[in-house]
């Protein structure tokens, strides 16, 4: 997608200045990645248009193979904006996508062969909610992932303006359970899990088989809990100039990937998360204030103003 974000403050209806940025989870979370020195593939359906283009010559530039986008001159580009009430308040997205390029996505975009070369995939939940093909691509997608033996990263992105609650469940809860690792947020669990606090949505994750959960709790940091052990609390960072959190979830599950992908212990992966979605929220732009791998681990070994 491509998303309009409004730069003042107030109802939508009133703003009349707006900045485009290239969005949507599976971007940020994939251009968080190539920013950290990681080789990064695509599957996407974009439109025939100024919008589809925007993407992928953008995406592309990141570093990311964009060989497997298919552009798609049945529908136009994904797009959404970004309404920001107040400065104390948070974002909130009105999609507009039903009718997307990306609501073609189905199985056959997925090509196997260029999936059994990763280490790491990471199905995008957002394109559960836009179509039965769409949705279907995600399955081959845990499938093939299965089949494979490869790590699967899978952030739920919960989206009740586009589905009930019970629908996600009934959705994303088997999902979770194939997944190798599931990073949603604190609410977003609850939700999915009915409970009515973050360590009872752990409890029924786990008795439901979700075996490795990483729960995002914005600048609280995290809480890591693996199957069969406590749950721990991984501190967060608190960046002195921070001026935006969109994107910052989608960047931490990046960051943790990174982790991953680098052999790290699991607290670790996690502190690396909390750090890439620190760096986020420094930057106006969904992805735009990620970091370069030495410029992480240059902030983590203390040798980098915190203050950026």
């Amino acid at each position: 997608m491509v998303a309009f974000e409004a730069q003042s403050f107030g109802p939508l209806r009133e703003a009349e200045d707006f900045k485009k940025w290239v969005g949507g989870a599976a971007d940020n979370f994939i251009i968080a990645l190539a920013r950290l020195g990681f080789d990064c593939g695509w599957f996407c359906r974009v439109g025939d248009d100024e919008l589809g283009r925007f993407i992928t010559r953008w995406i592309r530039g990141e570093g990311v193979d964009v060989s497997r986008t298919v552009v798609d001159a049945s529908k136009p580009t994904g797009l959404f904006l970004v309404e920001r009430r107040s400065p104390e308040s948070n974002f909130k997205c009105h999609f507009y996508r039903s009718t997307s390029a990306a609501t073609n996505l189905c199985p056959d975009d997925v090509d196997e062969e260029y999936v059994k070369q990763a280490k790491v995939i990471y199905p995008e939940a957002m394109l559960t909610y836009i179509s039965d093909s769409a949705r279907a691509a995600v399955e081959k997608m845990f499938d093939l992932g299965i089949k494979h033996n490869k790590i699967i990263i899978f952030d739920p992105n919960l989206r009740l303006t586009m589905m009930s609650v019970e629908q996600c469940r009934e959705i994303h809860i088997p999902l979770m359970q194939k997944a190798t690792y599931v990073l949603p947020g604190e609410d977003e669990l609850r939700k999915l899990m009915d409970a009515p606090d973050i360590h009872s949505a752990i409890n029924k994750a786990h008795s439901l088989g979700i075996k490795n959960i990483v729960v995002k709790a914005g600048a609280g940091g995290a809480i890591l809990a693996p199957d069969g052990q406590e749950p721990k609390q991984i501190p967060g960072f608190t960046m002195k100039k921070a001026v935006s959190a969109m994107g910052a979830g989608d960047c931490f599950v990046g960051g943790f990937t990174a982790g991953i992908l680098k052999g790290q212990p699991l607290e670790t992966c996690v502190r690396w998360a909390n750090a890439v979605g620190a760096f986020n929220t420094t930057a106006y732009g969904p992805f735009h204030g990620c970091p370069s791998f030495e410029e992480l681990q240059s902030f983590l070994a203390g040798k980098e103003e915190i203050s950026r």
